[in-house]
């Protein structure tokens, strides 16, 4: 067996074991680069060390560490009241909010675990209070997320950006971005029409406390919620549920809990103030948007500078998020563009981007890549996925036969969008948030929307975003 053969099977080994064991997959790829590198291809450690992705440790350090402040200082508990009062208690707008709320989270730098996990509870909360379809509300929280996941000072956004730039490809920030906020739009749209959320309108959420005493919505969005903290989400084992039952652990490490809203879809108390720190957090936002797309600068290096500009004048509230910086996906991106460098190192990229290229049709080469990322993004990691796939098409991509800018657009939103599927991690913090619902049936609803998703939406990307490049 050849050494790049090996090297293929362990990477779907990594997988496969990530997924049934709950381990991550940076460790499990940083082993894998060890031990292919040294034994497979006999190099030795400091060129098995030279693939680790110094930029990118920067960037989502960096970046997480700002929205972890962020968090902690209730900025994203604001951002929520102040989206809900825009609507001024409609109903039929509230999942609408969810979804634009959770997609400003990512968009500006949270992982989509931690948007989801802060925004799931809220939503859920409002779907069991007003009697909007589950399905509904928590695809919209999804969907949201993976919309704004593709910003380019987001995490997904900087990965994808990152790694084609070091690969010499010609890549467009402004184009990948839009490209996942129309997808999960439109998906969205359906979603919302099909579960019935054209009969929301007309209905008005009661600024009173409602018949079980709960808070109302003018109640709950104003000052509802007793129950504080730091707005970092709790490890909670929530049930999962469904079939033979699927793990809320997720691939990333990050908890599944509750945040600190409350089960009803209330805020915490404040929420809806713009202190000093909240504001100079949003003051920071923008300026790091302004210094990543206007001047060009570094997006991990800005974010740490202004978070530790945060950190100093406001100690109390930033003393615990380096705590919130997500770890685990620092790992799980650092350990597979390792594992991907030792890949190219060896050949094996090269070697599998000209097998899928002797199919001898592009174009079905470039459905079956789309095709592969989205069923595997459905059961392990999106952003592990995209940091393999994107390299191994790079030979594929280099002749010239399909538009770069569109692939990878097309790879990166087929392997995000599927995230709905309750085994991944935002389907699963959803199951886990869902409220007075039978939670098998509500499993089962999620991993059939799930199938549904995975088996059509690459197919229509790749028709939208690949077809029109092809020649």
């Amino acid at each position: 067996m050849s050494a790049e053969l090996i090297s293929i099977l362990v990477l779907a080994v990594i997988f496969v074991v990530a997924t049934t064991r709950s381990v991550n997959i940076g460790a499990l790829a940083f082993a894998a680069a060890f031990g292919v590198g040294t034994l497979a291809a006999g190099f030795e450690a400091e060129k098995v060390f030279a693939g680790f992705p110094g930029d990118l440790f920067v960037v989502l350090v960096g970046v997480t560490y700002f929205f972890a402040i962020a968090r902690a200082n209730g900025t994203t508990d604001w951002l929520v009241h102040a989206g809900i009062r825009v609507v001024r208690g409609r109903i039929v707008l509230i999942p609408w909010v969810m979804f634009a709320v959770t997609g400003v989270l990512t968009a500006i730098g949270a992982v989509s675990p931690a948007a989801v996990a802060i925004i799931a509870p809220i939503a859920m909360g409002f779907a069991a209070k007003y009697r909007i379809h589950p399905l509904l509300m928590g695809a919209l929280v999804v969907h949201g997320a993976q919309a704004g996941g593709f910003s380019p000072i987001s995490i997904y956004g900087s990965t994808v950006n990152g790694i084609v730039a070091r690969e010499g490809l010609p890549g467009n920030e402004l184009a990948l971005f839009s490209a996942s906020l129309v997808v999960n739009l439109v998906i969205a749209a359906v979603i919302f029409v099909a579960c019935g959320g054209m009969g929301l309108r007309g209905t008005r959420a009661e600024d009173g406390a409602d018949e079980d005493g709960g808070a109302g919505a003018g109640e709950g969005i104003g000052a509802g919620g007793a129950t504080g903290g730091s707005g970092a989400p709790a490890a909670a084992g929530a049930p999962a549920g469904g079939g033979g039952g699927t793990a809320v652990a997720t691939q990333t490490g990050e908890s599944t809990g509750r945040d600190r809203s409350g089960g009803d879809g209330s805020l915490p108390a404040g929420a809806e103030r713009l202190t000093p720190a909240r504001t100079a957090t949003l003051t920071g936002l923008v300026l790091l948007v302004v210094a990543v797309l206007g001047f060009d600068l570094d997006a991990g290096l800005t974010a740490i500078a202004l978070a530790v500009v945060l950190a100093v004048i406001w100690p109390a509230d930033s003393k615990q998020a380096i705590n919130g910086i997500t770890w685990p996906t620092v790992l799980l991106v650092c350990g597979m563009l390792t594992y991907v460098n030792v890949l190219d190192e060896m050949g094996t990229i090269e070697w599998a981007g000209e097998g899928v290229a002797a199919i001898g049709v592009p174009l079905i080469a470039a459905l079956l890549f789309c095709y592969i990322g989205g069923f595997v993004s459905a059961f392990a990691s999106s952003v592990g996925i995209i940091g393999a796939l994107i390299p191994l098409v790079v030979p594929f991509l280099e002749k010239g036969e399909i538009g770069v800018v569109g692939m990878v657009a097309a790879l990166s939103v087929s392997a995000t969008v599927v995230d709905v599927s309750p085994f991944s991690t935002n389907g699963a913090l959803v199951l886990a948030s869902a409220e007075e619902v039978d939670r098998d049936r509500f499993f089962r609803q999620l991993m059939i929307y799930g199938g549904v998703v995975t088996a059509a939406v690459p197919a229509l990307i790749w028709l939208a975003m690949v077809v029109p490049g092809f020649g």
